[in-house]
């Protein structure tokens, strides 16, 4: 029920009692336990809702002269508050969802300024009893005010890997989540001040340039008892039936793989090594180097060369499980069919520059912004994305991929970068966005031949509905590791999420030659990824390091 005092709403389900003064909320408690899990006061909160404009400018909708906010009752189950505020309008709706006990909290604004790129609930005064457990690089669970996330921003699906955040105390806490099947934009913020706040932003699809209005996904609020798995089964059970996602449906040998081996080399020493110690059957192999063409250029051709072809012939033939690396959405523009896709490059949702990078020897550089320049490059392995949505796109990659495909008689693919979907000034291409155009894609490349596993790189909820095999990446650590990463505190929040589905193998620097590579392989490891590591030569499996030796015979069992 719903009960309302001037502004104040006090919302009782039958697992929570909330209270939301001014649209504050600034009290949540656990009924079936008694658990404070937010307290707060209006004074001393932050302001409830947010409309952020391109830049970062966040403009608060209460607090200047003359700002008003009011409340009603729209029904015995939900409350309604309107802003009324200097800087722009808005509206949070609160709802009793009688049949789960969730509390549902649904956003939004509007101002006559235009350039809007969200709108932003803010809930502090979270209990310093209660850590965060979030799906950023497959699962870490921190105190809110951890140096790795303290002043953060975090979007779906590229970096929040799932619209899932868990408050875990000792046995027990609070989440708020956002299952949306129509692939809208959400971002979540981590201030850095104290106390912490989380701000859950809902994006407006690119282009920003008239918008003025953002909001409309639903919040979900839900208390747990026990660790921070019973909420992530909660969400993974609706995550399945939101998409109809089929775990049978995949490969029967996926489940059997126990050894990853990420950048493999296409030396024949290596295959004759490997099995010498481990059924090939087991193990997976991501092969990088097998084209004619260097890696990372001339994309989307993929015909291989005469040692990739005598490479994977060789691992097929001794039961290997050969994944050959191919691209998602990256392309040379040197390639002849620029021509027909140049238009529909992804382009930053602010700046509006072309995304991609050009690789100069010592560093990353941006895309030519000169139409000219841009053909200019492939000594530099200039690279842009092109929007999946693309229908057109779509042909051309699962033309050239299905024609190696075939020729090598490949039972897995690697597609690379399909974790890079997020929102962009040209959004929608054919009315998709390119999270669900990734989705498209990576549908369109499977139907080439029944039964191929695809992998591809990075994993969230939306890549690992279709995806069997993910690369992930460690915490801000993608080439080389941050600071503290030995410290860090991972979780396998993704694989218990969508492990049974999709599972993932780690990414590079898992040789085991110095103390940061174990660790690597450690933390990857807890995590919940298939063993993995990364050699250069035959040499480096006949004789082992002592970390490479252990987690081969690992493997074995």
């Amino acid at each position: 029920m719903v009960r309302i005092d001037g502004v104040r709403a006090e919302i009782e389900t039958k697992t929570l009692l909330a209270v939301f003064d001014g649209g504050i909320l600034t009290e949540l408690v656990d009924k079936g336990t008694g658990r404070v899990l937010i307290r707060t006061s209006a004074a001393a909160a932050p302001p409830p809702l947010e409309l952020v404009f391109s830049g970062g400018e966040a403009s608060a909708l209460t607090g200047a002269p003359g700002d008003l906010v009011t409340c009603r009752a729209v029904g015995p189950a939900t409350a309604e508050f309107r802003f009324e505020g200097w800087n722009g309008d808005g509206i949070l709706l609160v709802t009793e969802d009688r049949g789960t006990g969730e509390i549902v909290v649904e956003p939004s604004g509007y101002s006559s300024r235009t350039g809007l790129r969200s709108c932003r609930w803010n809930v502090t005064g979270i209990s310093p009893a209660l850590e965060l457990a979030a799906p950023f690089y497959q699962g870490v669970k921190l105190p809110l005010d951890s140096r790795f996330i303290a002043g953060t921003r975090w979007e779906w699906p590229h970096s929040w890997e799932a619209g899932i955040v868990i408050l875990q105390g000792r046995d027990g806490g609070f989440r708020v989540s956002c299952i949306d099947d129509r692939y809208r934009y959400k971002t979540l913020t981590i201030g850095a001040g104290q106390p912490p706040v989380l701000g859950f932003e809902t994006e407006a699809y690119g282009p920003l340039t008239d918008v003025r209005g953002a909001g409309g996904l639903p919040w979900r609020i839900a208390p747990h008892t026990g660790d921070w798995t019973v909420p992530a089964a909660e969400y993974r059970d609706r995550l399945i039936r939101t998409f109809g996602v089929e775990p049978t449906a995949r490969p029967g040998w996926i489940a059997d793989v126990r050894l990853a081996l990420s950048w493999c080399p296409t030396d024949p020493g290596i295959l004759d090594a490997l099995a010498e110690r481990i059924d090939p059957r087991t193990v997976l192999l991501h092969i990088p180097n097998w084209r004619s063409d260097p890696y990372d250029e001339n994309y989307p051709t993929f015909e291989p060369s005469d040692a990739g072809k005598a490479f994977i012939a060789k691992a097929r033939k001794m039961g290997f499980r050969a994944m050959p690396h191919g691209n998602s959405i990256d392309m040379d523009p040197t390639h002849p069919s620029y021509r027909y896709l140049r238009d529909f490059e992804y382009r930053h949702p602010e700046s509006k520059r072309i995304q991609g990078w050009t690789w100069t020897g010592s560093g990353i550089l941006p895309v030519q912004e000169s139409n000219a320049a841009r053909l200019r490059h492939r000594d530099k392995k200039t690279m842009v994305k092109i929007h999946p949505g693309l229908a057109m796109w779509r042909s051309i990659l699962a033309e050239n991929l299905g024609n190696a495909i075939r020729e090598l008689d490949l039972e897995a693919l690697f597609i690379d970068v399909t974790l890079n979907t997020w929102n962009l000034h040209n959004c929608l291409v054919e009315n998709v966005t390119p999270t669900e155009g990734m989705r498209k894609l990576t549908r369109h490349l499977a139907a080439v031949r029944d039964g191929i596993a695809i992998g591809g790189e990075g994993r969230n909820e939306i890549t690992s509905l279709d995806q069997s095999f993910a690369q992930v990446h460690l915490f801000k650590s993608h080439h080389a590791s941050m600071d503290g990463l030995a410290s860090l505190t991972g979780i396998p929040l993704d694989e218990y999420l969508f492990g049974g589905f999709c599972r993932s193998f780690g990414y590079s620097r898992l040789g085991g030659a110095d103390a940061d590579q174990e660790v690597r392989m450690r933390l990857h490891e807890i995590q919940g990824a298939i063993p993995t590591i990364t050699v250069g030569s035959a040499k480096e499996i006949i004789d082992p390091n002592p970390v490479v030796d252990t987690l081969i015979s690992t493997a074995v069992g």
